[in-house]
């Protein structure tokens, strides 16, 4: 009696295995890259040369976001502070000017070269985003960042990956708020989270938003 099946199917049971086991190698690579803090980079804190305590610069003495970051509303992208700004108030003879910790920002001073922050919230090359749109239209820092007013170490609050910006460009009333109050990280809405929508569908039809959803809306 003939075989009803080729012997290559012997083979199959194997083949089988194989293709599971690659396939969920896959799988788990996928979901360890792309579904944890390595991907999101949430809560990346590096070491900064110079210790900067946003809690008490932003939170306890209220100085202004832009104080520091000062083309964050005029630029496509935030500004780093020179070394100037710094000095401003940490010149020998005022605060702290002699502190070992500012010490770097005293050679940056005097020589011109930055000082060596380390970047925390990067957006990748192959992605278009403008600072300048998002804060003129209204989003808050601590939409992006998160509650930098409270942070010692400023620390990667929001994912920042496509989905999560996707989210907001589908529904940007739920962010959006009168301009003058973008760098109050501090704000809500007094009327709640839902007047707080009302107020945004009304900026979102007065000022004829409509954030891009097509992929040529941020790669460009």
């Amino acid at each position: 009696m003939s075989n009803l099946f080729p012997k290559s199917v012997n083979k199959l049971p194997l083949q089988i295995l194989i293709f599971i086991g690659i396939t969920t190698g896959v799988v788990l690579a996928g979901i360890t890259y792309y579904a944890t803090p390595k991907y999101t980079r949430v809560g990346y804190a590096p070491i900064q040369p110079v210790p900067f305590s946003h809690a008490l610069h932003s939170g306890q003495l209220g100085i202004d976001c832009r104080y520091c970051h000062s083309n964050v509303d005029k630029s496509a992208h935030s500004n780093i502070p020179t070394a100037q700004t710094c000095m401003n108030c940490h010149s020998p003879g005022l605060i702290k000017g002699d502190s070992p910790l500012l010490a770097p920002v005293r050679a940056s001073f005097e020589s011109g070269n930055p000082v060596p922050w380390v970047n925390i919230h990067v957006v990748p090359d192959y992605a278009y985003f403008n600072h300048a749109v998002h804060v003129a239209r209204g989003v808050s820092c601590v939409e992006c960042h998160g509650r930098i007013n409270e942070m010692e170490v400023v620390h990667h609050a929001k994912p920042l990956s496509m989905a999560w910006c996707l989210d907001c460009h589908r529904a940007p009333e739920k962010v959006l708020r009168d301009p003058a109050l973008v760098t109050n990280l501090d704000w809500q809405h007094p009327g709640g989270p839902a007047a707080q929508i009302e107020q945004g569908r009304k900026f979102v039809h007065d000022w004829n938003i409509q954030p891009p959803q097509s992929c040529s809306g941020c790669h460009r």
